[in-house]
């Protein structure tokens, strides 16, 4: 059976630790890469900057600095300010598991049109999930000759803690979002492309943050030795920031391409004749918040000049020259046996 607590095997331990944390930065820069275009676009200006994508570029660069003070803590040769070096990488690795927990909550807040009710119960989870994280920055650290720097007083309890109100966060999150959009009453096939978008993103996350957070506070809680009890945070870290940045990014993509609507095509059909031809200059979007939370987006056509709008067809007559009659009394007019653009010539002699 494997002594946990031999130098030999803290020392194998550490040598393990040291290769995985490099695999994980990475693993997490070329995320970070080939996701950087959709940074761009709003750095750039090419795309309008919203308040609740702070907390995505902050928990996606937070853990970034995280990651690359981890690295200079495990390569650096010289003594250094352990201490500072270490507390510099818990703020911001930290920071980045509450970041990716607020950017799922505003979803949720959004889905619930921002009830005050809501509203005040993720504000409560987030504040004590942000207690429990600053407590955890509280550590020591030293430098040691011959071995570099390293940790030398931890508490456990306050990480596993952490980790566990994590989950029940998320949870919670996750099922006020399924309440709202009615996942539990409706049938899959029957909700629309935003309800799936949202909610299997938000049941993506769930997954994997837990399953991530449950590894990580099991190898706190066995308490192997000082390197295999923090070997799986930084992993659960990253698996956070990492679906959480993906789903505010699949979702802002989906919402810049179109509108979706919802409901039935039949009843908003629009027949055009050949001699109606319409221009898209001018398109106007109009949106409407409903009171039940459901954000209804629409576009309205403006006729180029010299061309009919849509909204007018029903309402143009024609005299006898072949010019055309505008009118607002539809009381009188037959649609069906004036024909929108069928008129008749006079008979010339």
């Amino acid at each position: 059976m494997v002594n946990w607590q031999s130098p030999q095997e803290v020392a194998n331990d550490g040598a393990a630790f040291d290769k995985f944390m490099h695999v994980l930065l990475g693993l997490y820069i070329w995320e970070f890469v080939t996701s950087l275009p959709f940074d761009w676009q709003f750095i750039s200006g090419k795309r309008k900057f919203k308040w609740p994508l702070t907390f995505y570029f902050a928990g996606r660069y937070f853990l970034l600095f995280a990651l690359i003070g981890i690295a200079i803590a495990l390569n650096v040769t010289q003594p250094v300010d352990c201490q500072a070096l270490y507390t510099y990488n818990q703020i911001f690795g930290n920071a980045s598991i509450g970041l990716a927990s607020i950017n799922f909550s505003l979803r949720t807040m959004a889905v619930w049109s921002q009830a005050w009710y809501i509203v005040t119960l993720l504000v409560g989870f987030i504040l004590g999930h942000w207690i429990l994280l600053l407590h955890g920055i509280l550590l020591k650290a030293a430098w040691i000759p011959g071995q570099g720097c390293a940790i030398t007083n931890t508490s456990n309890t306050i990480l596993a803690a952490t980790f566990i109100y994590t989950m029940c966060f998320d949870f919670t999150v996750l099922m006020l979002t399924a309440v709202k959009l009615g996942i539990v009453s409706v049938p899959r096939r029957d909700r629309s492309k935003i309800v799936k978008l949202i909610f299997d993103d938000g049941l993506i996350f769930f997954i994997v943050a837990f399953v991530a957070n449950m590894i990580a506070t099991i190898f706190m809680l066995i308490n192997l030795n000082p390197v295999m009890s923090i070997i799986a945070n930084v992993p659960a870290a990253i698996a956070s920031t990492i679906v959480a940045c993906r789903a505010v990014r699949r979702l802002t993509n989906y919402t810049t391409e179109g509108a979706e609507l919802f409901g039935t095509t039949e009843a908003s059909t629009l027949a055009f004749h050949k001699s109606g031809r319409f221009s898209r200059a001018g398109m106007l979007s109009m949106s409407e918040k409903k009171p039940d939370g459901v954000h209804v987006q629409m576009e309205t056509f403006a006729a180029a000049p010299g061309e009919v709008s849509p909204s007018d067809l029903s309402y143009i007559r024609y005299d006898a020259a072949g010019n055309i009659i505008k009118s607002t009394d539809i009381d009188g007019f037959d649609v069906e046996a004036n024909s929108p653009v069928e008129f008749k010539r006079p008979d010339f002699q």
